[in-house]
């Protein structure tokens, strides 16, 4: 007991320490670092809200705003501005006028037991004879020529209505026979001097451009094999082709009905064309 209280007595008059403990030096030179280090640069508020905010608000910047620039929506969240509008009134009445200038509803039909596939602005006509088999392709993208404008203002009087576009597409023969690993193929096309010329029967109104043989079957044409260009060619042997194309069908009384059913495809396309602008200007 004596021994104790004599401890306790002696640590109570021990002067007080003259360092402070480390934890003490290391906190308070740490302190001091800090306050003689210039203060950090503040992050751009924006780049803090968009990482604060995350997708949400990068989902609203990227999303078009509803109501810019005269803009309407439908639900559909996509662009409408009155230019919009007007588009789609201006397409339906022009709708409108070419319906009601079509001159067939139903695509016209081509003498001499020819058979008509379409698919899409790409027609086929076929047609079996005495052991052959004729083909005739033809496409209406880019078939009607280009009108000179001058000349049509010119010729044309005040009252005299416009004149109608004639879709004169080139077109493809392809004659096969039976047992035959070739195919003859004839280039033809609407030359733009003969084409609505009347009263001049022994005149061909198309011509033949060129003349290969290609394999029998196959989709793609070999380029490496010899095509016959008739720009240069012997008249008989030219005359000659022409004879045996109308011989199987292939005259002048064929390509005027062939025009015909162009002008007929071509003008459902255009129809067709106008109705899907129309619904994806409006929307639909």
């Amino acid at each position: 007991m004596l021994l104790a209280r004599a401890l306790r007595a002696a640590a109570a008059l021990r002067p007080p320490l003259r360092h402070p403990p480390r934890r003490l030096l290391l906190l308070s030179a740490s302190s001091s670092a800090r306050a003689l280090l210039p203060p950090p640069a503040a992050a751009p508020p924006l780049a803090r809200s968009l990482w604060q905010l995350g997708g949400g608000w990068r989902t609203a910047l990227l999303r078009p705003r509803r109501g810019s620039a005269g803009g309407v929506s439908c639900g559909c969240g996509g662009l409408h501005t009155e230019g919009d509008k007007a588009f789609a009134q201006f397409l339906t009445d022009e709708i409108k006028e070419e319906k009601k200038i079509q001159k067939h509803k139903a695509l016209p039909k081509v003498s001499g037991g020819w058979e008509l596939e379409v698919h899409g602005t790409e027609a086929k006509l076929v047609r079996k004879i005495a052991g052959e088999r004729v083909t005739v392709t033809f496409n209406i993208n880019n078939s009607i020529p280009p009108s000179d404008e001058e000349e049509t203002q010119e010729e044309q009087k005040p009252d005299e209505q416009e004149p109608d576009l004639t879709s004169t597409p080139n077109f493809v023969v392809e004659v096969v026979k039976d047992d035959t690993k070739q195919t003859l193929v004839l280039d033809c096309h609407y030359p733009e001097d003969e084409v609505g010329h009347e009263g001049e029967e022994e005149s061909d109104i198309f011509t033949i451009r060129e003349v290969s043989f290609q394999p029998t079957g196959e989709s793609d044409w070999k380029d490496t094999n010899y095509t016959l260009n008739t720009d240069s060619l012997d008249w008989a042997l030219y005359d000659h082709l022409m004879d045996f194309l109308a011989d199987r069908g292939v005259d002048n009384t064929f390509a005027d009905e062939l025009i015909e059913l162009s002008t007929a495809l071509e003008h459902q396309e255009y129809i067709k064309f106008l109705e899907d602008l129309k619904s994806f200007v409006k929307c639909q």
